[in-house]
């Protein structure tokens, strides 16, 4: 069986790799490794996701760590409350757009800072798979605070800044959220936004009556490109199970490959950056260097990755990453 710690998370299958003692012990070992005060925990809408989130706050509570529990929400979430409440870890229980056999684990560092395996993955996977008896260190001499539920509204006031001072269109958006965590969000915004918002696979559930919440596979396309074309929206948007990766559809249905929106966000960040540096995967390059360098930005390739995207844009000082 292989180990279901990766480049810069843990995923594996249920039950034999993401079970609820792997949960508690990979807590446990977190807590070890990283020493933190305090942690933010989050997860999916998968079937198992809250039990296996149960057992990592319950991991995190006997080591002594203080736990601010989000419930259902999506990866983003937990990135944000980790940084806006000072915490010393987040976790996220999620899928993300794996098939409905498999679950994961997602970490953040103080600040949201992304977790490499130079870090603090490779010691969290080689205690956890010791098989060694994990016990308390002087610093966990009390059991941790399970504290109040974080909510939602500071994380709407936070992507709702992003559009201050842009004149919004009353845009007709198609909202496909494939029965993942992006619609309870949607709904928070829409009273704020001059959008009309027409919502396709709305509401999160975990059984996934439409399928893997996936817009990278061809298949899972389909239903925001005709609701689009029936519609006569303006522009389709989807997103994955944890609504980390977001997946844009034309006027015409046509879904719109994510290297020429790393340009079209690009252009946006140096709106209110002017002159900063963009990062870019180098996988593909024309359009991104021309788009950031006609804007009067500087463009900087960078390791192929979200942890190494955060990282470089940490040390760059990047506007922007994509």
């Amino acid at each position: 069986m292989s180990s279901p710690f990766k480049a810069y998370d843990i995923r594996g299958q249920i039950p034999g790799e993401m079970n609820v003692p792997f949960a508690y012990r990979l807590a446990q070992a977190s807590a070890i490794v990283l020493g933190p005060g305090t942690a933010v925990v989050g997860h999916d809408m998968r079937r198992d996701s809250p039990a296996l989130a149960g057992a990592v706050v319950q991991g995190l509570l006997d080591m002594g760590v203080e736990v601010r529990p989000i419930g259902q929400c999506g990866t983003e979430e937990v990135y944000f409350h980790t940084a806006d409440s000072g915490a010393d870890l987040g976790m996220m229980v999620t899928a993300s757009h794996n098939p409905p056999s498999y679950n994961g684990i997602k970490m953040v560092l103080r600040d949201a800072a992304p977790v490499t395996r130079e870090n603090a993955l490779a010691a969290i996977e080689e205690l956890v798979l010791s098989g060694r008896p994990i016990e308390r260190v002087s610093r966990f001499e009390e059991r941790g605070n399970l504290g109040r539920q974080l909510g939602r509204a500071g994380y709407v006031e936070r992507l709702l800044k992003q559009v201050d001072g842009f004149d919004l269109a009353p845009l007709t958006i198609v909202c496909h959220a494939g029965n993942g965590c992006a619609g309870p969000v949607i709904d928070a915004l829409e009273p704020h936004l001059p959008f009309r918002f027409l919502k396709v696979d709305h509401d999160p559930d975990p059984e996934l009556p439409n399928g893997i919440p996936n817009p990278l596979l061809p298949e899972k396309r389909a239903r925001a490109s005709k609701a689009v074309i029936e519609s006569g929206a303006d522009i389709g948007l989807a997103w994955d199970g944890d609504f980390d990766r977001c997946f844009f559809f034309d006027h015409r249905g046509r879904f719109i490959e994510g290297y020429y929106i790393v340009g079209l966000i690009a252009q946006m960040a140096l709106r209110k950056a002017p002159g900063a540096t963009i990062l870019y995967d180098p996988r593909l390059t024309w359009n991104t260097i021309d788009v950031v360098e006609a804007a009067g930005g500087t463009a900087k390739p960078c390791k192929v990755g979200h942890a190494f995207f955060k990282q470089m844009m940490r040390e760059e000082r990047a506007a922007y990453g994509g």
